[in-house]
């Protein structure tokens, strides 16, 4: 008897049926698969969309803050995500006149910030 054998009496004989079938059928494999693909995009996508609202709306307060400092009479203002703009990559700020034409006014970065940031001196 080996050694393995005394430490393990209960398993002395055993010898396994089916040792080349796979534990589960391709089925549940599929299936497993593609439920765990389904969690971790059901974890992701929330947490992108979630990041690009926020990242939008502090992109039009500080456009919006923007155009009030440096373009006083346009009548508003719009931030948008550009990939090749004036100011380069990322969102870019553009005040509206009163006939609707746009002005580019500053580049607001791939992560805009507060509109604070504009002047250190005034709070946010």
């Amino acid at each position: 008897m080996s050694d393995s054998d005394e430490q393990h009496p209960e398993l002395s004989g055993y010898e396994p049926q089916d040792a080349d079938r796979p534990l589960r059928s391709r089925r549940a494999l599929t299936f497993m698969r593609i439920v765990v693909v389904l969690g971790v995009v059901a974890l992701i996508v929330p947490g992108i969309l979630t990041s690009l609202q926020i990242a939008s709306a502090t992109a039009e307060n500080t456009c919006r803050a923007a155009v009030l400092r440096y373009h006083p009479f346009a009548v508003g203002s719009h931030a948008r995500f550009e990939l090749s703009g004036p100011g380069g990559f990322g969102w870019q700020c553009y005040a509206i006149d009163v006939n609707e034409r746009a002005t580019y006014v500053i580049p607001l970065g791939i992560i805009p910030s507060a509109p604070g940031a504009l002047d250190p001196g005034i709070p946010a």
